[in-house]
């Protein structure tokens, strides 16, 4: 848990940069509960526990990236310790050491070690659901551990349903086993309560569906990072064959490696939701499997090499964290995620001057206002009809296209806040079209600056309007919606 807690420390405020489904949990994490309810109601209900959680430290401890990401950090610490204590009742001492110190290192989990989002936590309810059901095959336990079971996988579904491919990840390990009917009925028993307090949040947020429309459908390629783990599940069922009633690294660690993945996989053959955080928590079952391949090692040099068998664990996390060092500096870069909603306020600043105007394109690039409030401060946002609180939104709502061309029509220089990836599409929206038609015709960039994946372009107004043909205005990029689920 110390390890990777120092190590989730490092670099945590990523120089200070926020990206997009970052400054979502900032932006509904600040608001009222009133105005929070309002927003869930219409986008990211299934991120709603996880956004009350964060109210609650963001009122006690004031906004930020450190309150922003350190109860990932937390999460993933009490993740490692439960692989730790796992691998340690299964297969001994060294392979829950090296299972506990090898998960955070994971550059998947490094990813989410220090991400302002839920999947860490989601994650840690894995984990400690695993390790609950490990020591229910392991002696008798009364029905207050089952509840406690029971209660860890609820939550944890709270924090996102998706967490409930856990259950059959832990019902393989059950069959695998051969546990007792007791034990299974238990089971079923705490399994079914949890599911079914989950099951109001599940046809909710089946509304708000839309949400995840922009990830592509399943593609082979895709599936090559899926391919690698199940096939490393394979060779982890091959360690042992354990005999009935009796749990072992492999019947642990092979389905919560290999059940999540393919229960996402075969619900992206539905729908296109096939994302690997939503089943981050299927690390845990690689980091017992890795824990165990040292454990053995160390088993199997002892006899021969008492002394030099000490140094297994400690010559292999050298040589890992050595060979990802370049990945874990550049997961803690800036750069490692698609914007930062920070970059372009600083450049705000330095830009705007009185009676300027603002637009965004397209809307959800209106994070940057909400999260750094300060830096717009006498811009006029032109085309905001209804503000993202009053809305009950993440964005806003924009007046009608004709609203926003005439009010364009008025204004003497423009600040356009957009995306900076040069392969973004252009405005898709009628209301984007009708923008970016303006600044066209009416309008001359003066100014482009661009840092971190997002984009300022400052408008002045034209002597006269751009005749058909004329070359082109800086392009204005539209890519990603708002939120990531």
């Amino acid at each position: 848990m110390l390890w990777t807690f120092v190590f989730g420390l490092w670099g945590l405020s990523r120089q200070h940069s926020v990206w997009r489904d970052e400054a979502a949990t900032w932006q509904v994490a600040q608001r009222s509960t009133s105005e929070m309810w309002r927003v869930l109601a219409n986008v990211d209900v299934v991120h709603g526990l996880y956004y009350l959680l964060m109210h609650a430290l963001f009122t006690c401890f004031g906004p930020g990236t450190t309150t922003l990401r350190l109860p990932s950090v937390l999460a993933t610490a009490v993740a490692a310790a439960c692989v730790a204590v796992i691998g340690r009742r299964l297969a001994g001492k060294w392979a829950g050491l090296a299972g506990g110190m090898t998960f955070g290192l994971l550059p998947a989990v490094q990813f989410h070690l220090q991400e302002g989002r839920s999947y860490a936590l989601v994650a840690a309810g894995a984990a400690i659901s695993t390790l609950l059901l490990v020591t229910a095959l392991q002696r008798q336990v009364r029905t207050r551990h089952w509840a406690a079971y029971g209660t860890t996988v609820l939550l944890t579904g709270l924090l996102h349903w998706l967490s409930l491919m856990i259950l059959a990840a832990h019902l393989a390990t059950l069959l695998w086993t051969r546990a007792e009917r007791g034990v299974l009925a238990r089971w079923a028993v705490a399994a079914g309560c949890a599911t079914a307090g989950v099951l109001p949040l599940i046809a909710f947020s089946r509304g708000q569906s839309a949400q995840v429309a922009w990830i592509p459908p399943l593609t082979w390629h895709m599936l090559i990072g899926p391919g690698v783990l199940l096939a490393i599940g394979g060779a982890g069922a091959l360690l042992e064959r354990p005999r009935a009633g009796r749990s072992s690294v492999a019947t642990v660690g092979v389905p919560l490696l290999a059940v999540p993945q393919l229960g996402l996989i075969a619900l992206s053959l539905i729908q296109p939701i096939f994302l690997d955080r939503y089943v981050l928590y299927s690390m845990l079952g690689l980091a017992l499997l890795i824990g165990a391949a040292v454990g053995a090692a160390v088993r199997a040099a002892r006899p021969r090499f008492p002394a030099a068998s000490r140094w297994i664990l400690p010559v292999t996390l050298a040589v890992a964290v050595t060979a990802l060092l370049p990945q874990s500096l550049a997961k803690r870069s800036p750069a490692s995620r698609v914007d930062d909603v920070l970059a372009v306020a600083s450049d705000i600043r330095h830009l705007k001057r009185p009676g300027d105007a603002v637009l965004f394109v397209p809307a959800d690039r209106r994070d940057t206002k909400s999260v750094t409030p300060d830096a717009f401060a006498g811009l006029r946002d032109i085309a905001l009809a209804e503000s993202p609180e009053k809305s009950g939104t993440l964005k806003g709502v924009e007046t009608e296209p004709d609203v926003i061309r005439g009010a364009l029509l008025g204004e003497q220089r423009v600040l356009l806040v957009t995306d900076a990836s040069p392969a973004a599409p252009l405005a898709t929206t009628p209301r984007d079209r009708a923008k970016t038609a303006v600044l066209h015709r009416y309008f001359t960039p003066v100014t482009d600056k661009r840092t971190r994946g997002r984009r300022v372009v400052v408008y002045e107004r034209r002597s006269a309007p751009r005749v058909a043909g004329e070359g082109s205005a800086v392009r204005s990029g539209t890519a990603g919606g708002g939120a990531e689920e």
